[in-house]
């Protein structure tokens, strides 16, 4: 148990989007074993005797709300010691983070008994140096960027309590559970190349790295900087500005030196870009390299270039595992359940002990989502009213792969109401015994970013598709090996075959052999003929028919995210056969991101130049390479 003492609280009673706090108390030492608990609304960095500690709340909702347990006794001095927070609330729920309204709640523990605890007695201020409200989002999916001022800072982070108050408790209830994955470890910080420009300093670090950004400069007086950062320069600068987007934040220097580490805005960068207003001197600027901690299985290939390309597919799975799995570390840092399912799939393949509680823990964030409709939110936590209903049928296929992978069935009973939930949601769209789209401005019916792939947000028509409903007999069969392995009643026994049954009725094409998304007179796709074999769709001469025509490349791409599936449906119908099919693809289609220089697997193959010039170079999604090696290599 925790909190038993503590109540939630914030600075005062009126906040704003993006609001920084700061928490000041004092506790008394004389030794034993001290744990420090704590959980926020939004971000956290605790500071002990002016040092930095541990940050980052894991992302949660207010109805399953997280806490950190942190040893504190390597940090605490005999006697008098200053317990320091920094509260982020970002404020308006945006699509990685559900905030409805602030608050802290902390409690120190010195050998099992409270000695100090969050309430209305807590010393508090709004943060000086943070600007209240600065409303610059890196990205709509990242959210709020920050600015902040050196020249406002005083000693509170070493007990001084300049315009310190009472503070306000928050009036919400909530249940805490303690954090259900591993905090991350910093790693030593990474010191970019500085090269001079006309009117800017580029740091090069060498490769991509994820963590927490510093720096060490000198001005003569105090001056604002602007910093930038990502995965490429464009003529011979950081692309900062990419369509509404701005991946920087602000900083107002002192006169003389300036040490900053941001520890709860973590970025994903190969190039840090440094601009002044006024002349500056920079002693370092980089990143401290923050990562999950996971052990990877030793695993060698003799082909080389096997080897490079499953060695950054690892690479990028682990710059893509924070607090919970994220599809890309620079612009977005998100969960979304179909990105996640890739990832977890890969990591069962490469890391020791497969990963399974990091995967658990995902899904059971997943399930904790509460969206009115019964489908699951684009990304987790969210706050957003949007929702790619095809991924909330994916979900239930990456928990069913879960339960056979791990050999636990806990997870399986502790989310089967929101499988069913789901389920539930997509029969009730069936009109004439096919799923229809759905409609309206929350809805984005995508399947892919290939052709035909997608439809944009809100565009949806009430009418079916064959790759909706190919998608819901996928999640219908994974729903029934999670009925079989948990002895549960299959409420809907007999309709994926019925779904099957109208789908080669209305959707297949004798002539071509191939299936179709909602017009004949479309070309037929890799992705929605793939799914058809996977699924129990087609079968026999079609299905064999079909992966003929996907071995030689004859139907329209996928993108690399869906690759999964015509793999899977190739190693369905002949394993043998198409092996090296898929290993030759695997290597043709990777070599293009090794002959770049990278050492990360892209969004899509088209890179940064994907998505108006936004396309990740590091993205979870596409790391799929290593399940395959293990498959047919291992």
């Amino acid at each position: 148990m925790s909190f038993e003492k503590a109540c939630p609280i914030w600075h005062r009673e009126d906040y704003t989007e993006n609001d920084f706090a700061e928490f000041c108390d004092t506790v008394t030492y004389s030794g034993g074993s001290a744990k420090f608990c704590v959980s926020v609304a939004g971000d956290y960095t605790l500071f002990i005797n002016g040092k930095y500690v541990e940050s980052n709340q894991y992302g949660d909702f207010s109805h399953y709300k997280v806490y950190d347990e942190i040893d504190i006794t390597p940090h605490l001095k005999k006697g008098e010691n200053t317990i320091s927070v920094l509260a982020w609330y970002f404020g308006k729920s945006g699509m990685r983070y559900c905030t409805p309204c602030p608050m802290l709640i902390f409690e120190v523990k010195i050998d099992g008994e409270t000695v100090l605890y969050s309430s209305e007695k807590t010393p508090s201020r709004r943060s000086k140096a943070y600007e209240r409200g600065f409303d610059r989002k890196i990205s709509a999916q990242f959210g709020y960027s920050f600015s902040y001022d050196a020249t406002k800072e005083d000693g509170w982070l070493s007990g001084e309590r300049a315009d310190f108050g009472m503070s306000a408790k928050i009036n919400e209830e909530y249940i805490f559970t303690k954090r259900p994955t591993k905090k991350l470890v910093l790693d030593k910080t990474v010191k970019g190349e500085i090269i001079k420009t006309d009117s800017s300093y580029i740091i090069d670090l060498g490769r991509e790295i994820v963590g927490l950004p510093t720096f060490s400069i000198v001005g003569e007086k105090p001056t604002k900087i602007n910093v930038a950062y990502g995965e490429l320069l464009e003529n011979g600068h950081v692309k900062r500005i990419i369509d509404g987007r701005d991946f920087s934040f602000d900083y107002v220097a002192k006169s003389g030196k300036n040490e900053f580490t941001s520890y709860m805005l973590r970025f994903a960068a190969r190039y840090i870009e440094i601009t002044s207003d006024a002349p500056i001197n920079i002693d370092f600027a980089g990143i401290i390299p923050q990562s999950y901690p996971v052990g990877e299985k030793k695993f060698s290939l003799e082909n080389q270039l096997d080897q490079r390309i499953y060695d950054i597919c690892v690479n990028t799975l682990k710059l893509c595992m924070m607090e919970h799995y994220v599809d890309c570390p620079w612009r977005e840092q998100c969960l979304y359940a179909f990105d996640s399912r890739n990832q977890m799939l890969s990591g069962y393949a490469v890391f020791e002990n497969c990963n399974f509680d990091y995967a658990r823990a995902n899904l059971l964030l997943m399930s904790k989502d509460r969206r009115e409709d019964g489908l699951l939110s684009i990304c987790f936590p969210s706050g957003e009213d949007l929702t790619i209903p095809s991924f909330s049928l994916y979900f239930i296929l990456a928990v069913q792969e879960y339960m056979e992978k791990s050999g636990d069935n806990t997870l399986g009973e502790e989310v089967f109401d929101k499988i069913e939930s789901i389920l539930s949601v997509f029969k009730n769209q069936m009109e004439n015994g096919l799923a229809t789209r759905f409609e309206g401005f929350g809805y984005w019916n995508f399947y892919d970013w290939s052709h035909l792939g997608y439809i944009r947000r809100g565009k949806g028509i009430k009418e079916p598709d064959f790759l909706l409903n190919v998608i819901f007999v996928i999640g219908l069969n994974a729903y029934n090996k999670i009925c079989e392995k948990l002895g549960r009643e299959n409420k809907y026994s007999g309709l994926s075959e019925r779904i099957k049954e109208r789908l080669n009725e209305d959707y297949f094409d004798r002539e071509s052999g191939t299936y179709f998304i909602q017009e004949k007179t479309e070309l037929p796709t890799e992705l929605a003929n793939a799914l058809a074999v996977v699924s129990g769709v087609a079968e026999g001469d079609v299905a064999d028919g079909i992966c003929e025509k996907l071995s030689k490349d004859q139907l329209e791409t996928c993108s690399l995210s869906m690759k999964v599936f015509k793999y899977d449906a190739l190693i369905k119908v002949n394993k043998d056969k198409y092996k090296d099919v898929i290993l030759d693809e695997i290597r043709n289609t990777y070599k293009v991101m090794l002959d770049a220089g990278t050492g990360t697997v892209w969004e899509t193959i088209e890179g940064g130049a994907a998505f108006e010039n936004a396309g990740s170079l590091c993205h979870g999604w596409s790391s799929v390479p290593v399940h395959y090696y293990h498959l047919f290599l291992e």
